[in-house]
């Protein structure tokens, strides 16, 4: 190689480094300082990588051991806290792309509908199990009534849902997405209801049915799209994430059909701030066909199918519930290290304290909308 082209390449990356630690100090932090938010920096193409590479860059640079952070969660919320300070988009302004992609190879296709599964959500009970709380649920708990516990929390979410769908014993409920059955048996334990899980993982609705196989539940592996079914009240905890904004009218349209005229739908999601942004490290390595709606793309499939009776943002609790997470993964690591590698341990804490992050700096939301086919006539009273 020339002197020319080395001396090129030394200023092109001496250029990367000084953009991004400016970034890096304009949101308080000092690569390689004492903080334990600040960034340690192992290898100096990281700097490149994260201006040609964006989010992308930072995740993966991450698990290949490019750079370490105590306080990963934290350097995570102080740079998006800056970004939204500066009206900035982040180290590249790409996000229409991903959105147009959506539509264009649209998420959510019925021939997709088990990548999800099998990708995420068959790792392995044994991880779960470690992870979660005793009764396996995997979206976001309730602090706000002062759980001192994980398992409380959840127990706080899946009594507010209940009381928000105002079940009565006999009633029949659907369960979109059901998850390892911790909100199927909790409704059927508490209230005296008919419930019947729909899932796409076969661990999951082989561990439900296993587990749950005493109560009136059923569980059945099969795609949304499939079910058939009349309900007093539908529910879908965490799904919707995975159905891709080209299918959320069909979705919509799938659940009103499913219930009846006087009935109601109770829709748990996380939310994004903007209706044309996805996390591509996320989409890539955790939740593939993944894609987080904006409360607009929500309402606008929401219209013609259904009357919002009431929107809750619950988004400060989800930070607290991933760290609860991120602390159990931890602990039970020495455990899970002989059978998940190095390079997915780096995945795994990355995913769990940058999505804290994220929701910490209030960079994502986590909605709760209660749904009535025709408008409750004496309107829904929290």
């Amino acid at each position: 190689m020339s002197d020319v082209f080395l001396l090129r390449q030394k200023l092109a990356a001496d250029s990367c480094k000084i953009r991004v630690e400016e970034t890096f100090l304009q949101a308080g932090i000092t690569a390689n300082a004492s903080e334990r938010y600040a960034p340690q920096i192992h290898n100096q193409h990281f700097y490149q990588r994260l201006i040609r590479d964006g989010d992308m860059g930072l995740g993966e640079s991450y698990m290949q051991g490019w750079w370490d952070c105590e306080a990963l969660d934290e350097f995570i919320a102080k740079l998006i806290a800056h970004r939204r300070r500066n009206g900035k988009g982040g180290f590249r302004l790409k996000d229409l792309y991903p959105y147009l992609y959506a539509w264009l190879q649209p998420l959510g296709r019925a021939s997709q509908a088990y990548q999800i599964a099998e990708h995420h959500y068959n790792l392995g009970n044994e991880l779960y199990a470690a992870m979660l709380d005793t009764c396996m649920t995997y979206t976001c708990a309730w602090w706000d009534k002062g759980a001192q516990t994980l398992e409380q929390a959840q127990i706080d979410k899946l009594e507010l849902i209940c009381q928000k769908l105002q079940l009565q014993p006999g009633m029949t409920v659907l369960d979109c997405g059901c998850g390892w059955g911790s909100f199927a048996a909790y409704a059927a334990q508490h209230y005296g209801v008919t419930v019947t899980g729909v899932n796409v993982s076969v661990e999951q609705v082989e561990y439900a049915q296993q587990r749950y196989a005493d109560l009136p539940v059923n569980f059945i592996l099969e795609d949304y799209r499939q079910h058939q079914g009349l309900y007093d009240r539908v529910v879908s905890v965490g799904m919707i994430e995975h159905v891709g904004p080209k299918y959320y009218p069909l979705f919509l349209q799938k659940m009103r059909s499913c219930l009846k005229p006087e009935g109601l739908f109770l829709l748990h999601s996380i939310g994004n701030n903007h209706s044309q942004f996805r996390q591509d490290w996320i989409v890539k390595y955790i939740f593939p066909q993944g894609y987080v709606p904006s409360l607009t793309q929500l309402s606008a499939a929401i219209e013609n199918n259904f009357v919002i009776e009431d929107v809750h943002n619950l988004s400060v609790n989800y930070d607290k519930t991933l760290m609860a997470w991120f602390h159990n993964f931890e602990a039970a690591w020495p455990q899970l290290s002989n059978r998940y590698s190095e390079s997915f341990y780096r995945m795994w804490r990355f995913y769990l304290l940058s999505c804290a992050g994220m929701f910490r700096a209030r960079e994502l939301q986590l909605y709760q909308l209660l749904l009535s086919p025709y408008g409750l006539v004496e309107g829904y009273k929290r």
